[in-house]
């Protein structure tokens, strides 16, 4: 877990059998928690919420393809959190069981989301909003916690790359021009949380990424 200000709790570690990125971030006076991403593995993300000792109230998703997704349906269950997504992903979360199939990933049911996001919505527990970064699929979003300088960024910006669009819904111009005119606004001092792989500084990338570049 990289340090930050005290007044955010943030654990990030990788879960499933794509080993997505699945993230913890819990305020630490109310100790409620948001998940980000729970893509397998619940008993494992379960014990690091007890480790911290927070509840979770909400289980949000960059966007719905498989990967993402396959604890969600169980701690929604075991905790009765809320799920949440773009509605602009809700065809690849109605196909998650085909999604599933087509990889040979055995398929955990998870129900509807609970409400969807919105672009610039604040996210539980008050400490981030949500930003509409659609590429990667239609509804991809990013998360982005400012007073610690924190992006979480799904498949949307990888170090040193960016997320595919030859997948459900992909779409290369889209991804390039959410990179530009969102995430590459924030502080470049951030550190970027991604969807797979470790994490990277957005000023880094800004200058160095081969793919897209401020």
């Amino acid at each position: 877990m990289n340090p930050l200000p005290v007044s955010l709790i943030r654990e990030t570690f990788p879960v499933g059998p794509l080993q997505c990125n699945c993230t913890l971030i819990g305020d630490p006076v109310s100790k409620h928690a948001i998940v980000v991403d729970p893509g397998g593995d619940e008993q494992k993300i379960l014990a690091r919420l007890q480790h911290h000792g927070l509840t979770l109230v909400s289980i949000i998703h960059t966007h719905a393809h498989f990967d993402h997704f396959l604890a969600s349906g169980r701690l929604k269950e075991l905790t009765g959190a809320t799920l949440h997504l773009h509605k602009a992903d809700q065809p690849l979360w109605e196909s998650l069981e085909m999604q599933c199939q087509m990889f040979g990933v055995p398929y955990t049911p998870v129900p509807s989301p609970d409400r969807w996001l919105s672009d610039d919505e604040e996210l539980a527990c008050g400490c981030g909003v949500a930003l509409h970064t659609p590429g990667h699929t239609p509804g991809s979003m990013s998360f982005w916690f400012a007073e610690h300088k924190l992006l979480i960024a799904g498949d949307t910006l990888f170090r040193r790359g960016v997320g595919r669009t030859d997948l459900w819904g992909g779409d290369q111009r889209a991804i390039v021009r959410s990179i530009k005119e969102r995430l590459y606004r924030l502080d470049e001092d951030a550190t970027v949380v991604t969807g797979h792989g470790p994490d990277t500084r957005l000023g880094d990338e800004m200058r160095e990424n081969p793919f897209v570049r401020a």
